[in-house]
This record gives C-alpha cells, structure tokens and sequence, in this order.
C-alpha cells in the first residue's frame, strides 16, 4: 500500500451527493482530479450543470422544515457522529487532502482534527441558540427575540483547506437548523465528498446537505443557479476579493444574507523590542503553513531596522533547512503548490521583486527536479511598497522583509491596503500591544502569536476581506435570523 492509499476505498466518492443519492452529473461530463506533485490526474467527479444545482436546491428546500423542527440538541446528535466518524476516519481523510490538494501529511492529519473541532463546537452550541427576553416598555405586555434558521444556505469552499473550509461552514449551518447545498473547489472536491460520505453514515436526513461539483468554466453555472432561486436565503463564500464582489452584486437581487472571507495582505510586524527568536518561530508558523497557501499568512513583513540584520540571519537559517517534497515523504515540511498557475505568480513576485532592487537571501527558484509545481521557500530583503509582492497576495512560500524606523511609519504601511484580514505584531512593551492592536484594521490581530485561527474564536475581516464571522458562537449566529415577538392584553 502506498503512503496515500485509503483504508476505505468508498471514501474515494467521485459523484455529487443530492437527496440521499450519488449521482453523475446531468450531462455525464467528468472533472479530472490531479495530484499536484505530478500533475497526474487520479480521479474524476461530474463537471455539473444548472440541472444538478437546481435538483441539490429541490432536496434542501425540501427537507428544511423537517430539519428545522429538529431540538438543537437532537440536531447536535446527528453533528456529534459525524465528529466521531471524522476522527474515527483521520487518516484517509488526510491522505485524501495530501493527494489532492499536496500538503505534508502530517499538516494534512492536523486539518482534520482541526475541521472536526468545528463540528464538536457547533454541536455544542446548539442547544444554546439562545434569544432575549425584552423589558417591557407598558404594563401587560411580554416582549422577546427568538432565533430562527435561515433556510437553505449555498456554500463555496476553497481549495487550500478542503476539510476545515467545508465544516467550518455546514457544521454551524446544520446546527442553526439550515439545510445546505454546497460546492467545493475544482481542485480539490474529493476530501469534501469524503465527509459527505460520512455525514451520510451519521444519519443526516435526506436533503438536508447536498454537494455538487464543477470544473472553474462551469462553476457559473451552477452557482447562477443558486444566486438567482429566491429560495436560496444565504450564501457563504471563501475565495479571492473579485469573485466575492461578484457574488454579493448578484445575490442582491434575492436579497439573501452574505458571508464573505476574502483575500488578504497580512502584516508581520517585528518591533526593536521583540523577542526575535519567538518571533522567528511565530513566522515560520504563520508563514508556511500550507506552503504559504492560506489567506492569513503574513504577505508583507517589517523589521525595525535596529533589529532587522540579526533577525534576518535567524529567520534566514530556518528557512533554508526546510524540507521540500511531495506529501508521501514522511520528512517533507512544503509540498507543492497547487498548480502551475500558482508557481507562475509566485515567480512572477520574485522577479518583480528583484528587478525593483530587492535581494535573494533564500530560495528563488523553481524546483522541477521534485516535480511540476515546486517553489524554494524564499527570503528576500529589499522589499518596497510598490513590489507586487507587497501589493498582491503572494500565496506561496515567499517572505518579502521591508525595514522600517518608528511605530507610526509602520502603523501606516501595514494599513495601506485595501485588505483587513489579519495582522501579527512582536513586542514585549505591553502598552505597545494594546495601542499598535487597537491602530491595525483588520479583523483578526496575532500579538505574539503566529496561529490565530481556532473554533472558539471569531474568524473573519474588514474593508475588503469580506465580513461575517465564521468559528465562535457568533459564526452560529450567522445563520440565524431574529424574529421579535411581542405579546399583549396580559395586564
């Protein structure tokens, strides 16, 4: 057996899943699945169409009042197998996201302890979707807010997580009481089609999640379909700025209630005061996770200039050990990306970077010996605000470092731009900390801290990163909407 082959093999779904049935698509069009190290195709799901779409929105809207009249707590049993499944199902869960998608396995094996956490959290939550008793303003009369699901909720999901997106997601949705149609990214469906299956053997009533899957020419399509059915009341999407401002144009016209988690241009900001050694393995965390294929990694780093050569002798030393290989070798710490278009932009960084005056420290170079989709882990020096790397999300494993002098010019650098994801900042003066937090516009702020994402916790952005909050019990909230009522002729 080979270090990325199933246990299951059924897990290894290559139909969309609508109503309780796995299906080819309309037209009996396929969608290759390739495996990034190789580009090898492996494994082929429908290529769908409005047809298939508009058949998953007949299963959901038909199930919701069944599924909404569920107890949260009954509805949080069906959520507590599937958690158990999830665990029990781990590691060819991981394997399939290392053959899809190309992370190390053992990053692979944590995103799914990590998106089973979603669904342990969102069980819990909810039996305790609670409302508010409002003081009466007159005598004899009894006020309050109840909170009520949605309805049927589309989902697109990214492909850099394909586990932890879609739970993060349908986890809260189904706690709410929503019944789902979902589409996860052409590059990696399989790992989402993996946890229907499971949520299948969990026992989730027919209809009440859906998923259908398309290649990016078609993906219009499908998603036309659910933007335009008025029975569709929610959309949540991850994905680039532009798609999702396209999405919330268009999902205008049936009003329906939009979360965004956009794209983003993190700052990492290292003060003269820092802890450089804590802040070397804050980066490093931050930085590499995922090969750099995440939306809160940092994209542009400041180093005051008191501090910048010894830190950058640290982070340098670091970076040049790490490991680089395919997901089926045990030591590789950066697999590759996802596809050549993804090699193409980060190159493209590089040599824009470098043409502008920045220096290599590094890296820089493609790997083609490993394979078609390889990127060195790069460290360049150098860096200005006018270099598409400090201008565009990179989204690999390049760290571009700009100095800088004081906390003002810094504070102004890291919010010129129009993103507001996340942001990380290393001091040990504490009155710094809540003052540069304070100042940073984004939504999400690491103090000495490179991990920040976690179920308890509100994720989520600003400006355009998007809005609404995933995680937390305001990412349940989400998918509820308020209902006042008010009862009289009690005096």
């Amino acid at each position: 057996m080979s270090a990325l082959s199933l246990v299951r093999s059924e897990l290894l779904r290559q139909h969309n899943f609508i109503d309780q049935q796995w299906r080819a698509g309309a037209d009996e069009r396929w969608l290759a699945v390739q495996d990034p190290a190789t580009g090898m195709p492996f494994a082929r799901v429908p290529d769908s169409t409005a047809a298939d779409a508009a058949a998953a929105v007949e299963a959901a809207h038909a199930a919701f009042p069944a599924w909404r009249a569920f107890t949260g707590r009954e509805r949080a049993q069906f959520l507590k197998r599937w958690h158990a499944l999830i665990l029990d199902n781990r590691e060819d869960l991981a394997r399939l996201i290392s053959r899809e998608q190309g992370k190390p396995l053992a990053e692979a094996r944590g995103e799914v302890v990590y998106s089973a956490s979603y669904v342990e959290w969102f069980a819990e939550e909810a039996p305790r979707l609670y409302g508010d008793v409002i003081p009466a303003p007159a005598p004899g009369r009894r006020m309050m807010m109840v909170r009520e699901p949605v309805g049927v909720v589309a989902a697109i999901t990214p492909w850099n997580f394909p586990a932890a997106m879609i739970t993060r997601k349908i986890a809260p949705a189904l706690a709410a009481g929503c019944t789902v149609v979902a589409k996860p990214a052409e590059d990696t469906p399989l790992t989402s089609l993996a946890l229907v299956r499971l949520a299948q053997e969990a026992g989730f009533p027919a209809g009440v999640l859906n998923m259908v899957t398309a290649a990016r020419e078609r993906a219009a399509e499908v998603v036309d379909v659910w933007l335009a059915d008025g029975r569709v009341r929610k959309l949540t999407f991850t994905g680039s700025t532009p798609v999702g401002k396209h999405l919330a144009r268009e999902s205008a016209a049936t009003l329906k209630r939009v979360s965004m988690e956009l794209g983003g241009n993190a700052p990492f900001i290292v003060f003269e005061d820092a802890d450089l050694d804590a802040a070397v393995a804050g980066l490093m965390a931050a930085k590499f996770r995922n090969g750099g294929q995440t939306c809160v990694c940092p994209n542009r780093v400041f180093v005051h200039r008191a501090v910048h050569e010894d830190f950058v002798a640290r982070l340098a030393e670091k970076v040049a050990a790490l490991k680089v290989g395919p997901a089926s070798r045990a030591d590789s710490e950066i697999g590759p990306m996802i596809n050549a278009r993804a090699v193409d932009k980060i190159a493209r960084h590089v040599e824009d970077a470098l043409a502008h005056g920045a220096r290599v420290v590094v890296g820089g170079e493609r790997l083609p010996a490993l394979g078609p989709n390889y990127y060195a882990p790069t460290l360049l020096t150098g860096v200005t605000a006018a270099m598409c790397c400090s201008r565009e999300e990179t989204f690999g494993p390049l760290v571009p470092i700009s100095r800088f002098d004081d906390e003002a010019e810094v504070l102004a650098a890291a919010n010129d731009t129009p993103f507001g994801l996340a942001a990380y900042f290393y001091s040990r003066d504490m009155a710094r900390a809540w003052r540069v937090a304070g100042l940073l516009e984004t939504g999400l702020v690491g103090i000495n801290e490179g991990a920040l994402a976690a179920e308890v916790a509100p994720f989520g952005g600003i400006k355009e990163s998007g809005y609404g909050r995933e995680g937390s019990r305001q990412g349940l909230e989400d998918y509820t909407q308020m209902k006042y009522l008010c009862q009289g002729s009690l005096g």
